[in-house]
């Protein structure tokens, strides 16, 4: 990353996190980038902050995470971002980078094409951030920083339906979805969802898989994995009607978004 993005920007970091580790960081990196491409773009006439433009004056790191004890994981920072008037923006925000999440219908195959029966595979785990111990959402999980995904969601398929899914194999709703940007304001932002941008970069790419099953096989799945958790399994699937993945992923913004790209793409007949 470039000194110039930082250069009059003044920073504090607390005690164990050193400078070059948070410029380092990856989704501080993104962020940073972002912003400044998208605070640039109040040069133009036409953008409503061009008379009196807003800069990134200073970043306060609050906090962080680290993964596996070394591993620089999450950053909680407060930013000012003002302009000449010392008009300022909201700019607290959790820093963790990327996520996928995966749309893995199951589709009979004793199903005509042109039916719009199939299943959608869906985990039940525990996330403690929500207080719960049994949260039903799609497959999901971060990208390393090579880029690749490998989350527990997807290896937890693999285990629990011996299906392997690859990245090639993957089609993106995200990126089918993506809407032409007027040329000039284009401020470089991921083709992605963003499930809480008022306080946290992560960005979410909505991933569809689609395989054909035996009926008989989706019928074993779907009783088999209902009882899983019985055993104490603290991932496990649930077997749903596509038709009612609005309902039963109602507290996931992943899977509510996953319906919305493939029901609008859908009826565009791309996909």
């Amino acid at each position: 990353m470039g000194e110039s993005v930082l250069d009059n920007v003044s920073i504090d970091l607390p005690d164990g996190l050193a400078k070059d580790e948070l410029q380092s960081f990856r989704p501080f990196q993104t962020w940073i980038r972002t912003l400044n491409k998208s605070l640039s773009l109040q040069s133009q006439t036409a953008h409503p902050f061009h008379s009196d433009p807003y800069a990134l004056r200073s970043v306060k790191v609050q906090s962080f995470d680290r993964f596996g004890g070394a591993r620089l994981g999450f950053v909680k920072l407060s930013a000012t971002v003002s302009n000449s008037a010392s008009e300022t923006l909201p700019a607290a925000a959790l820093l963790r980078g990327p996520s996928v999440a995966m749309l893995v219908m199951l589709i009979p195959d004793d199903v005509p094409a042109s039916s719009d029966e199939r299943y959608v595979v869906l985990t039940v785990q525990p996330r403690v951030p929500a207080a719960s111990l049994g949260f039903v959402e799609l497959p999901a999980g971060m990208v390393d920083d090579a880029g690749s995904f490998k989350g527990a969601a997807a290896k937890e398929i693999e285990e629990e339906l011996g299906i392997t899914i690859h990245e090639d194999e993957l089609t993106c709703l995200s990126e089918l979805a993506a809407s032409q940007e007027p040329e000039g304001i284009d401020e470089g932002l991921p083709l992605a969802m963003y499930p809480s941008a008022g306080g946290c970069d992560e960005h979410i790419t909505i991933y569809s898989h689609e395989r054909r099953i035996p009926r008989g096989q989706l019928r074993e799945w779907s009783g088999r994995l209902t009882g899983l958790r019985d055993h104490g399994e603290k991932i496990t699937l649930k077997v749903v009607p596509m038709k009612q993945l609005w309902r039963e992923g109602a507290r996931d913004a992943k899977a509510l978004a996953a319906v919305a790209l493939w029901e609008g793409l859908r009826r565009e007949g791309k996909v």
